[in-house]
């Protein structure tokens, strides 16, 4: 009996994995390739779009009709600008893919393809190939992003232009789908060409839509776990759920991996059927983030490029957005792009609190390197965490090292609190976890400290609320603004005691202390705050 689990590499298999229909993922693709028309299908890495292509081409097969055929640009892309051996590795890639899928002999690509230009090979292969086959071609091209440069350039216009001459009757394929991570209006950055040199904002402006894959729902999530509990009858309780819903916002595969880890631990202990709860998410969270798998990798080499720091710096620091040229709005749609950050009527904020986390453990990582300490010594008798301890320490921590590391720290925005976050990050390592909330225009970042405590019913959690803020250069004073917000955020979680932390980022001449303090305040509403200036 195949064991079915839940994917999180490469493409899913309705045999081995647990998966949701994919077209609805994707809905009126089906419309646009029933029209005969060329369309974008993107979503960031591991969102499942070759799964939703390979759906795609298994139906439309299927129906007899058409002829669909998934192929990739991955190959090719190691080639670069070389032009000749892109196409050579394109054309040997369209054939292979064919000939693996075992098209009836009259449906597939010419062989040999048509020799000619690289310019225009790719284009006389579909000619010759949409000629000989009895039914309309449909052409899924998946990680067309993979290509860039001249390469890309000559990939989109070549389709353009056979998908032109299809009115005057010369054959071509009668849909072409290019998938990758890019919306169609990232092409031209991608290919490194502009509109004066190309003719147009795009070489291949003959797209009618550009269509993203969907995340989950909420109820896609219950659909997917419930399809694990049928086959092995190990339930997830509708808070474990709900509350994967709201770490992940439903990207697949953050919504795969804490499911997969979650089973799998409980499978290892001898618990086949011990239902996967909050606590058995929250774990696996921490796993999934801390065993920095290829697609945490990914993310991590992203927030390092230019383009990706002008974006994200400003939600860390929760400062405005100040730029708003052509170059920035671009910077914007890639970053969305690659899925890290969502644009609404809100505003731009990081996509799920899952991410919030990664992308200050990742830039936080450097500092925790430089950070030693037991965890163990910062617990109390009954296992909480010694809030006060921890503040005190951490302020003869910054007196010695933080201008140090602040100095050394790429995001120089928000350096002050990343090295806050690293070092409660190693504290909390000691079996806590830290939520942080942060994002454009809050000018401040807050954090809830969750730490499990031993109890008769295991529910028991020691909860504490930290607000972070930074004074700079000619702002005034934020405590009393930091002090009405802290009092929010603590009625928001039923305490009474929160910690304020003001990092003072001015010159050192205008400075009123040069050593961190500690010291007691209180809220507007009356609740007692420690706070650190550093």
């Amino acid at each position: 009996m195949q064991v079915r689990t839940f994917n999180t590499a490469g493409p899913c298999d309705p045999r081995r994995h647990y998966m949701l229909p994919a077209e609805p993922r994707v809905p009126g693709a089906r419309y646009i390739i029933d029209t005969d028309e060329y369309f974008v299908i993107h979503a960031p890495r591991q969102t499942g779009k070759t799964t939703v292509l390979q759906s795609l081409a298994r139906a439309i097969n299927a129906e007899g009709e058409r002829v669909a055929l998934v192929f990739s640009c991955e190959e090719a892309a190691v080639l670069g600008d070389d032009l000749d051996g892109v196409m050579e590795a394109l054309v040997a890639g369209i054939t292979d893919t064919a000939r693996s899928r075992q098209l009836p002999p009259e449906r597939m690509p010419p062989s040999p393809w048509p020799e000619g230009p690289a310019a225009t090979r790719l284009r006389k292969g579909l000619e010759t190939w949409s000629r000989s086959c009895p039914l309309p071609l449909v052409l899924l091209i998946d990680e067309i992003d993979a290509l860039s440069g001249s390469a890309l350039v000559s990939v989109l216009r070549q389709l353009r232009a056979g998908h032109n001459e299809r009115p005057q009757g010369t054959p071509f394929p009668a849909s072409v789908v290019l998938c990758g991570m890019r919306s169609i209006r990232d092409y031209k950055a991608a290919s490194g060409g502009n509109p004066e040199t190309m003719g147009s904002a795009s070489p291949f402006n003959v797209v009618v839509e550009s269509l993203r894959v969907a995340d989950f729902t909420l109820d896609e999530v219950a659909a997917l776990y419930g399809q694990h509990t049928a086959d092995t009858g190990q339930p997830f309780t509708r808070e474990a759920i709900e509350m994967v819903h709201e770490y992940t916002r439903g990207q697949p595969w953050l919504v795969n991996a804490i499911a997969r880890d979650a089973t799998l631990r409980t499978r290892m202990a001898g618990d086949r059927l011990t239902p996967i709860t909050t606590s058995h998410v929250d774990e696996a969270k921490e796993r999934v983030i801390k065993d920095r798998a290829p697609h945490v990798d990914s993310l991590a080499a992203r927030l390092r490029e230019p383009r990706v720091q002008r974006v994200i710096e400003p939600l860390l620091s929760g400062s405005d957005f100040q730029d708003a040229d052509a170059e920035y709005d671009d910077d914007v749609a890639y970053v969305q792009d690659l899925g890290l950050v969502t644009v609404d009527s809100g505003g731009i904020q990081v996509s799920s609190p899952m991410y919030r986390e990664i992308i200050v453990r990742i830039l936080s990582a450097s500092a925790q390197v430089a950070i030693r300490l037991e965890p163990q010594a910062f617990l109390l008798p009954d296992g909480r965490i010694d809030m006060g301890r921890l503040l005190a320490e951490f302020a003869a921590f910054w007196d010695e090292h933080g201008e140090i590391l602040a100095a050394s720290e790429g995001y120089h925005e928000t350096a002050a609190q990343l090295i806050f976050m690293a070092y409660l990050q190693r504290v909390v390592n000691g079996g806590g976890y830290a939520d942080r909330e942060y994002g454009a225009g809050r000018g401040w970042i807050d954090i809830l400290v969750r730490k499990p405590l031993a109890g008769d019913d295991g529910r028991a959690v020691q909860k504490e609320v930290i607000e972070l803020k930074v004074r700079r250069a000619k702002e005034a004073d934020p405590l009393d603004e930091g002090l009405a917000q802290l009092d929010r955020y603590l009625g928001a979680h039923h305490l009474d005691h929160g910690y304020l932390v003001i990092f003072d980022r001015r010159p050192a001449e205008v400075r009123s202390h040069h050593s961190a303090e500690l010291s007691d305040s209180v809220t507007p509403e009356g609740r007692k705050v420690t706070l650190l200036r550093a």
